[in-house]
């Protein structure tokens, strides 16, 4: 298959990605979505300090072939959107996991650790691709 999935990261089935440092999350979409939206054009962000539940929608990446909804994997404020991808949607693809990362949250610690346990390691995220491919 050849998709890269990191294992620092924890997965929602939802296809985000989610880093943890402290209580600042960030949030991206995984190198199998990336590559399955194709030619992503636009990203739509929520706003700055909007406060998020996980599961509710966090924003939207529009592609060539696709709209789709983004889904936020945990909860949490919005403290920083990642610009870059406003003006060029495509940034997500030259690196999914690195300066293609969509938010960053600031999330509620006791909270947080509860929401984690209902997202995947990198073993776990590998398999459940494998068997929606």
């Amino acid at each position: 298959m050849g998709y890269s999935i990191p294992d620092n990261l924890k997965y929602a089935k939802s296809h985000e990605w989610v880093k943890v440092d402290g209580n600042i999350v960030t949030v991206g979409i995984t190198d199998y979505a990336q590559h399955e939206l194709d030619s992503i054009q636009f990203v739509e962000f929520p706003g700055i300090g909007e406060e998020i539940e996980a599961g509710e929608v966090l924003g939207a990446v529009e592609a060539v072939k696709a709209a789709e909804d983004l889904i936020c994997p945990v909860s949490g404020k919005v403290v920083e959107i990642n610009e870059v991808l406003e003006e060029e949607g495509s940034a997500i693809h030259k690196d999914p996991y690195g300066a293609g990362w969509l938010v960053k949250l600031e999330c509620d610690p006791s909270l947080l650790v509860k929401e984690l346990k209902e997202h995947m390691n990198a073993t776990q995220y590998k398999d459940f691709i494998e068997k929606e491919s």
